[in-house]
């Protein structure tokens, strides 16, 4: 009898135990969703929808397998040798929320794979309620299905910036995409990028967010050349210049030199590699304070190499210096890479008459936020973009979609839309205000070194870029 006491104590002692667990997840669930946002308690209903109705769901959009090879069980527990009926595999299916919507992870099974899960994305979109679905390869033998209730790309976001030395230099993190997961970009080794898009649409704002993510690291210095304003006292960049070893604006002359300057750096710099970085390219060392990665902004491009017409002297001086403009922002970016010389090119519509394509064609990654035409926004994101009509910048002229912008992904085939993020100007002072002591010129900081001792010859060729 004492035994049996025992053994009823310690079974209610067990369930005493497991209704303790239960209550208190039932408790931490209900006080995560009395505090989540209407948008969230949304996503979070639609998980507990999702994960309810799978099994039933998954057979009919042809996503589970048949396994017609008994178990051992089945076939030990079978006596009157009736066929034993076919098991119906469905796969695993974890689901969690955000704001936007859900993310599953499903296993997948012997003929349901990738190709399968993605050819019933539209399927899974109409019975999750879903504005659209993506399914992409997390693991082998698993796949992440994306699913958004509500379109990312309409909802303004902002982003405030931390003060704080990125993990990863040259990683640009440009907002979130379509089905609002973070994008970025490595600039390493990467000689330039290009920045198309209608005037308010969001190109400087993008270009800010960069200054203001990179500023706190002393092994990064700015320099900028805006086209649409005269001085530095001006426009969207006045701010930052603080934060900016040079700046120009939209005078000819001052820009030529400030190219001139810079091409110098690079040429100095290829002399000065093998004497100060032991290697020939920068980047098998990384930036540092001493040898900086040199970011040069050219706002409003096509102020610079427009070639102008007239017989007059004062047009063929301009023409002259657009040219020769041309030339020297051609020699940084082709050249310039191995050196640590990123040039960042933004213009309205980056056709050849703006940037050109001599320049425009070296710079691997391009973003263009709204186009009103079809060759402008082949210029900017090339013919491919032809085959992609949804995230055709002609598609986001409409006042919704301003900061949202289109571009060549480096991770995934075609092209995704992105939502860049706002930066204030009160914020962007205070970085500017916070880091000006890390400006340096990076010329400086080859003065004094013996460059001629380790100089390349002259009669030898030019070392690769």
């Amino acid at each position: 009898m004492k035994d049996i006491n025992d053994a009823l104590e310690g079974v209610f002692g067990y369930g005493g135990m497991a209704l303790a667990v239960l209550v208190g997840w039932s408790v931490w669930w209900v006080v995560r969703y009395v505090r989540a946002d209407a948008m969230t308690r949304q996503s979070i209903r639609q998980a507990m929808r999702i994960r309810r109705t799978w099994k039933r769901l998954a057979p009919m959009l042809k996503l589970s397998a048949t396994d017609k090879t008994p178990t051992m069980a089945a076939a030990l527990s079978s006596t009157d040798n009736k066929p034993i009926k076919p098991r119906v595999l469905v796969p695993a299916l974890k689901v969690t929320h955000d704001a936007y919507g859900v993310i599953a992870r499903a296993n997948c099974l012997p003929g349901v794979g990738l190709e399968q899960f993605q050819k019933a994305a539209p399927h899974l979109a109409d019975a999750w309620r879903c504005t659209r679905v993506a399914v992409t390869q997390d693991k082998p033998g698993q796949v992440v299905i994306r699913g958004v209730r509500l379109d990312p790309l309409k909802f303004k976001t902002e982003h405030q910036p931390t003060g704080e030395v990125l993990d990863e230099i040259a990683r640009w993190d440009l907002g979130l995409d379509e089905y609002a997961q973070p994008v970025s970009v490595d600039l390493t080794q990467v000689p330039g990028v290009t920045v198309a898009g209608l005037p308010g649409f969001g190109k400087t704002s993008l270009i800010n967010r960069l200054i203001c993510d990179w500023a706190p690291s002393p092994a990064i210095q700015f320099v900028c050349a805006d086209g649409k304003v005269s001085t530095a006292k001006e426009g969207d960049y006045a701010h930052l210049v603080k934060r900016m070893f040079d700046f120009v604006g939209d005078d000819l002359e001052e820009a030529n030199a400030l190219f001139r300057r810079l091409v110098e750096l690079r040429r100095a710099r290829v002399s000065a590699a093998e004497h100060i970085l032991g290697v020939q390219s920068m980047w098998e060392v990384g930036p540092s304070a001493g040898w900086p990665l040199v970011v040069v902004i050219i706002d409003e491009a096509h102020t610079y190499f427009r070639d102008h017409k007239g017989s007059d002297p004062k047009t063929k001086k301009l023409a002259a210096l657009a040219a020769e403009n041309a030339r020297l922002v051609e020699d940084l970016v082709k050249k310039g890479r191995s050196m640590g010389i990123l040039v960042i090119l933004a213009t309205q519509k980056s056709t050849g008459d703006a940037i050109p394509t001599f320049i425009r064609d070296v710079c691997p990654i391009g973003l263009s936020f709204a186009q009103k035409t079809a060759e402008a926004a082949v210029a900017a994101l090339g013919e491919d973009i032809r085959e992609w009509p949804d995230a055709n910048p002609i598609n986001l002229q409409d006042r919704a979609y301003v900061g949202v912008a289109s571009m060549n992904h480096q991770s995934q085939p075609g092209f995704t839309r992105i939502r860049t993020p706002y930066v204030s100007g009160q914020d962007s002072a205070a970085i500017a205000q916070q880091t000006a002591h890390l400006t340096n010129d990076p010329a400086d900081l080859l003065t004094g070194i013996d460059l001629t001792k380790n100089a390349p010859d002259s009669t030898a060729p030019p070392m690769a870029a």
